[in-house]
């Protein structure tokens, strides 16, 4: 096992792994991806970073390179997640577009949003050196071809195209941190 591998390892023992909520955020600490899980936050975050088992990764939605943090929501009972998974959604999508590629739709009743757990998953030097814009860049620019070609060869779905579409975004936007 590599030292990044290690860390992680370690910091994700500190999330909880309680059901509720979470959020896979990038580098600058900007969500990317806003999930549930009914069986446990850390389980189900474990997977995504590994990627046995995770749709947003086998689909190529999402790129692992880019997560440095886990923010994480837990709750007591189930029937709170979805409407807070819907809030968070609908808040953090609204800021930056997220890679879930679903839309989901807020809730009319308010949420109550419990304290958020935050958890690095990566080294800070490590963190730091992927900001630099050249990796970033090239980075998001492999990404954004390999979800073109799943798109192409795999499967065409509306959500994979607005993943496509957020992953545009920030292309641009390393694009312009580059030059």
């Amino acid at each position: 096992m590599s030292g990044a591998q290690d860390f992680r390892k370690v910091a994700l023992s500190a999330l909880t792994d309680e059901i509720g909520v979470y959020a896979l955020c990038d580098l600058d600490g900007v969500a990317m991806y806003v999930g549930q899980s009914v069986d446990g936050i850390r389980s189900r975050v474990r997977r995504h970073l590994t990627s046995a088992r995770s749709d947003i990764i086998a689909n190529r939605q999402v790129d692992v390179w880019e997560i440095a943090y886990v923010w994480a929501w837990p709750v007591a009972a189930k029937a709170d997640i979805e409407p807070l998974e819907a809030a968070l959604f609908q808040r953090f999508d609204a800021q930056k577009p997220l890679m879930n590629g679903k839309v989901l739709p807020l809730k009319p009743d308010p949420v109550n949003e419990p304290k958020r757990q935050v958890v690095q998953v990566i080294e800070e030097v490590e963190r730091l050196r992927r900001l630099r814009p050249d990796q970033r860049l090239e980075r998001q620019i492999r990404q954004y071809g390999i979800l073109v070609d799943y798109i192409q060869t795999v499967k065409s779905a509306p959500h994979l195209k607005r993943a496509l579409d957020a992953h545009f975004e920030r292309l641009v936007s390393y694009h312009k941190t580059f030059l």
